[in-house]
């Protein structure tokens, strides 16, 4: 498995005009898009700082990534 977790809703679609397949987002761009959430739905995070929002996001989401392949 990648590091990126592959596609994280992977389509049978067929590929698109360029000829490349369709994927989308990865899985480990969605589980940051989930924790980035979570942390910004804490109201005492107002004035954290947008990169460290984001990064802390990334870093939780390959903690999933690695997790998943221990399972």
């Amino acid at each position: 498995m990648s590091t990126t977790g592959g596609p994280a809703f992977p389509t049978t679609k067929p590929l698109d005009s360029w000829g490349d397949p369709n994927q989308g987002m990865t899985l480990r761009d969605w589980f940051a898009g989930k924790v980035m959430q979570a942390i910004l739905t804490n109201n005492k995070l107002e004035d954290c700082d947008d990169f460290v929002v984001a990064s802390c996001a990334y870093q939780m989401a390959d903690f999933m990534l690695k997790a998943r392949e221990q399972k």
